[in-house]
């Protein structure tokens, strides 16, 4: 029989052993590629062996989840991720802490004119990414296809089945793009090009990944990415090129502490670290290929030729990025995405084939009734389901951004989707009948 104070002595060794577990240990939760958290890992362990980093692999979206789900005291202890607007909704929520003490005083305050840190300490850029179109120059060769250079070239009609996108609510740098086309276009011809793109899509990807890996292996012929992805192919060896369209922005990528985390002094140690010389200079790897947020003269001759300039780019883009629009209509512009487009590839894949098809029986001929069919399966198949006027409204965005285990919020947001899906559909079909119609006008 085990007596009394041998299981008093067996529990406080277990808890000295879990304890003893945590200490020197700090879990990283991040949406970036292994490439990138490998290389940072052994660089800081190498630089601080005393401490050791956990990556806890997530994409932003499941990530900012698992934060919100997990008791305080067990929290991962750094959030590392490319979409400033997530890092607002943590901090909307209180699960992130300030480090006013965490910095680097040789990093601009901004990338043209956004902050480059929370102006309240909660989290600092660490690097700095735009939002352009990936594509592999031996597809586009293959397809005879010209290199795309906007936006609207992914919309051609050439183009079908050779685009590869992600989903928002599965990526937070496809959220980014997203929005950056919204907040460029405006909501009703933002949302326009990306059903038009996605409708051109041969495959919704699971994760951002899959998009990069796609194109690098000649799966896709172009895509929307994320810049690193694009840069990171093209300087790794893959018949890849990465172009910034005229609509875009330049935005930090960010890191910050987490509220309730395990190990929060050894955290700070490995944030600082990412914001030194040193973790700047990793970036430049050519597996990473991220932009710094330290200014290029700080490199020497350490930025490889032809490099991208963040600054540059800042100039010329036409986003100026609102990071508290995006972070207001977050909820909502991810349950549209998937209702609309996830969900619904197919039929919106068939309506756009069909709407091409009329169009191309109609080029350079003459009838208007043909041509007012092409323009009301248009305006079916690519028109938010969602008004512009519905998506400014306070009240509708705040149930999206409530509490959805409350079951009558739940029971809300699952109706609006639901109404969604089934207008996306009838949409298609009408759209599908209207086109088909036209080209039925232009034998």
């Amino acid at each position: 029989m085990i007596q009394p104070f041998a299981l008093c002595a067996a529990a406080i060794a277990a808890l000295m052993s879990v304890s003893a577990s945590h200490a020197g240990t700090v879990t990283v939760i991040t949406s970036f590629p292994k490439e990138l958290t490998a290389t940072y890992k052994a660089a800081f362990e190498k630089a601080n062996p005393d401490i050791k980093i956990e990556i806890l692999n997530k994409s932003t979206i499941a990530g900012i989840a698992f934060v919100r789900e997990t008791a305080a005291g067990q929290r991962p202890d750094v959030f590392w991720a490319s979409a400033p607007d997530a890092f607002e909704v943590l901090k909307r929520d209180n699960l992130l802490v300030a480090a006013p003490d965490v910095d680097n005083k040789a990093i601009p305050s901004k990338i043209g004119n956004y902050p480059i840190n929370d102006p309240q300490g909660f989290y600092k850029g660490q690097a700095l990414a735009g939002y352009g179109i990936m594509y592999n120059t031996r597809y586009l060769k293959a397809n005879k296809l010209a290199a795309p250079k906007d936006w609207d070239d992914l919309l051609k009609r050439e183009w079908f089945g050779h685009v590869a996108m992600t989903a928002p609510s599965r990526s937070g740098t496809m959220h980014l793009t997203v929005e950056t086309i919204l907040q460029g276009e405006g909501w009703d011809a933002g949302w326009g090009k990306v059903l038009e793109m996605a409708g051109n899509s041969a495959q919704i990807t699971e994760r951002s990944f899959g998009v990069p890996d796609g194109i690098n292996n000649g799966q896709f012929g172009a895509g929307p990415v994320i810049d690193f992805f694009g840069l990171a192919g093209k300087y790794s060896g893959f018949p890849v090129e990465f172009v910034y369209p005229a609509l875009t922005s330049i935005v930090p990528a960010n890191i910050a502490l987490i509220a309730g985390a395990k190990n929060t002094p050894e955290a700070k140690k490995f944030v600082q670290y990412t914001l030194s010389q040193s973790g700047q200079e990793l970036l430049l790897d050519p597996k990473i290929s991220r932009l710094p947020v330290l200014a290029y003269s700080s490199f020497g001759s350490k930025i490889p030729a032809g490099y991208p300039d963040p600054q540059a780019i800042a100039k010329r883009a036409k986003v100026n990025f609102n990071a508290d629009l995006s972070e207001d209509r977050y909820s909502v512009v991810h349950s549209l995405f998937d209702q609309t487009i996830t969900f619904r590839l197919k039929e919106l894949q068939a309506a756009t084939k069909a709407i091409h098809d009329a169009e191309a029986k109609l080029a350079g001929k003459s009838n208007p009734q043909a041509a007012d069919l092409i323009k009301q399966a248009r305006a079916l198949a690519f028109a938010p389901v969602v008004s512009s006027s519905l998506a400014g409204q306070k009240d509708f965005l705040k149930v999206f951004a409530s509490n959805k285990k409350e079951v009558a919020v739940s029971k809300q947001v699952t109706g609006l989707e639901e109404s969604w899906n089934r207008k996306a559909r009838e949409s298609y079909a009408k759209a599908i009948e209207l086109a088909q119609q036209a080209s039925a006008l232009t034998k």
